[in-house]
């Protein structure tokens, strides 16, 4: 398969977009499998322990190339995650992933990197998806979805947006370990 061609900075700022909850309702659907976070100060109840199914080592597909994904166990109030998108045998970008227990509830925080370790975000900035809700199989950030298919599979929706139109990019994983 094929890359789809992203800029880095264009698929960065289109995260941020997505990331920025707006509106006046607790959620709202956003895709046909994300949510977004319309009140930011309305925050859902949720530990870390709940996504305890995350923690391992992943590969899937998404963005029309290969990727690898890992998440360490929760400890010290956080999850650490590190993702790396494949084009070609050559590193497309990778990110940094903290979850994070504030306010009762969970953020996921990504910083965004080139091939190169270059940061897409300025030093100080990174993109926040905030929980919207969170069900035994399923955790819904807003613009971004977790759904536990079973033990050694997971599906992610993406929520992306361009000037014209909004859409959903799946992601599938499969366990390593």
């Amino acid at each position: 398969m094929r890359s789809r061609g992203w800029s880095c900075t264009g698929l960065a700022a289109i995260l941020v977009v997505l990331a920025t909850p707006i509106g006046a309702a607790a959620q709202s659907q956003r895709t046909e499998h994300t949510y977004r976070l319309d009140d930011a100060a309305e925050r859902v109840p949720a530990s870390l322990e709940d996504l305890s199914w995350m923690v391992g080592s992943w590969s899937g597909e998404a963005f029309g190339d290969r990727f690898e994904e890992v998440w360490n166990p929760p400890s010290a109030g956080s999850m650490v995650g590190m993702f790396k998108l494949l084009s070609d045998d050559q590193v497309a970008f990778y990110e940094l992933m903290l979850i994070v227990a504030e306010e009762g509830s969970l953020s996921l925080k990504v910083k965004h990197f080139h091939g190169d370790f270059t940061a897409w975000e300025d030093k100080e900035d990174y993109v926040t998806f905030r929980l919207v809700k969170i069900e035994e199989e399923a955790v819904y950030f807003s613009g971004l979805t977790f759904h536990r298919i079973s033990d050694d599979e997971i599906h992610a929706y993406l929520a992306l947006k361009n000037e014209d139109k909004t859409w959903e990019e799946k992601l599938t994983y499969h366990r390593l370990n």
